[in-house]
C-alpha cells in the first residue's frame, strides 16, 4: 500500500510530468497530480503524489520538505483525508 502525500508551495509552472520525476528520486512514483483551476486551467500551486511505499514517502518528505523549488520552498507532507463537504445550497428554493 503506497502513501499519499500532499505537495504545497509549488511554481504554478510545475507540471503532473516534472513533480513525477522529481519525486522518483525517491522510489516509484505510483501517481503525481498537480491541482487546476477549473475556471483558469492555471495550477492551483499544490498537487499529491503518491509514493509506492511508506519508507519511499518518508525518503520524500526528508528530502524535499522546505527543498527550494524555482525559488519556492516546497511543502511536503502526508495528504490528511478530504474531509465531506457541507451542502453549500446552490440551488434556489420557493
Amino acid at each position: 500500500m503506497g502513501k499519499k502525500l500532499y505537495v504545497g508551495n509549488l511554481p504554478f509552472s510545475a507540471t503532473d510530468q516534472i513533480l513525477s520525476d522529481t519525486f522518483a528520486q525517491c522510489g516509484t512514483v505510483q501517481s503525481s497530480k498537480i491541482i487546476m483551476d477549473r475556471d483558469t486551467g492555471r495550477s492551483k500551486g499544490f498537487g499529491f503524489v503518491e509514493m509506492s511505499t511508506d519508507a519511499e514517502a518518508a525518503a520524500v518528505i526528508s528530502k524535499f520538505n522546505g527543498a527550494d523549488y524555482d525559488g519556492r520552498a516546497m511543502t511536503v507532507n502526508e495528504a490528511k483525508p478530504m474531509a465531506p463537504r457541507e451542502d453549500r445550497g446552490g440551488g434556489r428554493r420557493y
